[in-house]
């Protein structure tokens, strides 16, 4: 339907009760993929320290995931933080760790558990 003039309706981008309505590709300029990193769910990451953000142009999402990032927190958290899709903070988080402001957390590599205490942890529930 035309509006006047026989112009289109231009098309409401703000919800009534939520604000301004943003979709989730504008926030990551329409890609769908991070760059140069892979992130699952639970990939621990926290501010590296060893990029500048002064230094980088930063959306108030990447600033906020950066904020968040100060305590060691996992992708599935930092989404659910943010309230956003997990695709599009995957991409941001790219974009931060690209430019060296966030990094993941090495976990230590599981240590083997000594054989000679996990026999006799079998013997004993042999017994039982």
């Amino acid at each position: 339907m035309n509006g006047p003039g026989g112009r289109l309706p231009r098309e409401r981008w703000v919800g009534r009760d939520a604000g301004p309505l943003v979709r989730p590709y504008t926030v990551t300029k329409g890609r769908t993929q991070p760059r140069g990193v892979r992130l699952d769910l639970v990939t621990i990451l926290v501010v590296s320290g060893r990029g500048a953000a002064e230094n980088v142009r930063l959306s108030s999402e990447h600033r906020r995931l950066l904020e968040i990032c100060r305590r060691p927190t996992t992708t599935a958290d930092l989404a659910s933080e943010v309230d956003l899709p997990l695709r599009v903070v995957q991409v941001l988080l790219g974009d931060l760790y690209h430019h060296g402001l966030i990094e993941e957390v090495r976990q230590p590599a599981p240590t083997r558990p000594d054989a000679h205490l996990l026999m006799r942890v079998l013997d004993e529930l042999r017994h039982l």
